[in-house]
């Protein structure tokens, strides 16, 4: 038998409030806030999409940093998928049984930290480093993801805000680091077959 924390000691009521909530609301704000919660990190990987390719026009360097992305968030989404393996705590609709609007996961599918808060937030703070425009726009469908996980209730209110701490403190100092080495990169990789993926012939 596998022994795992309950979180509802933490933010239970919190949690069990937004939950209720999300049950009295118009069917078409939950129709909304659950497709955004499934889908909607299809909008992040349009955002990298679309940073690279506006990186292409400006150099190099920017290419490279923009190609970076994706990459940084995978590597955010191992980070937190160990601590969850770490952490092993029970899903919210486990431990308080109640009913929500996302089917609850089968035990052993670990509820901390919030994997689609840490891809987000991680999409989000590295894509700051391409553009500051699309990081805002990705700012802000972050933190709308994360408060769909607890909607949903797929998450606690801590397990999506450690999810936001993990993503963003991965993806920034990988960034950061990538910033310092980003043009000797760019120069290298300029000088093999994958130059047109750094910059318009």
């Amino acid at each position: 038998m596998i022994i795992a924390l309950d979180g509802s000691s933490v933010d239970g009521p919190a949690y069990t409030a937004v939950v209720n909530l999300a049950r009295r609301s118009p069917v078409w704000l939950d129709d909304t806030v659950s497709a955004w919660s499934a889908y909607g990190l299809v909008l992040f990987a349009v955002l990298m999409a679309v940073g690279w390719w506006h990186a292409r026009r400006v150099g190099a360097t920017a290419s490279v940093t923009a190609l970076a992305v994706p990459f940084v968030v995978v590597a955010a989404f191992g980070v937190d998928a160990v601590l969850k393996l770490l952490v092993r705590e029970d899903r919210p609709c486990q431990s308080l049984r109640v009913t929500t609007l996302e089917t609850c996961p089968a035990p052993g599918d670990w509820s901390f930290p919030s994997n689609h808060a840490a891809i987000a937030a991680a999409a989000a703070v590295a894509l700051l480093f391409v553009s500051r425009r699309l990081g805002a726009v990705a700012v802000v469908a972050a933190c709308a993801m994360a408060a769909s996980r607890v909607w949903v209730g797929a998450h606690y209110p801590h397990d999506v805000l450690a999810g936001v701490v993990v993503g963003a403190l991965a993806a920034f100092l990988v960034m950061s680091a990538l910033r310092r080495r980003a043009e000797a990169a760019a120069l290298r990789l300029a000088a093999t077959r994958l130059r047109p993926l750094l910059v318009v012939s």
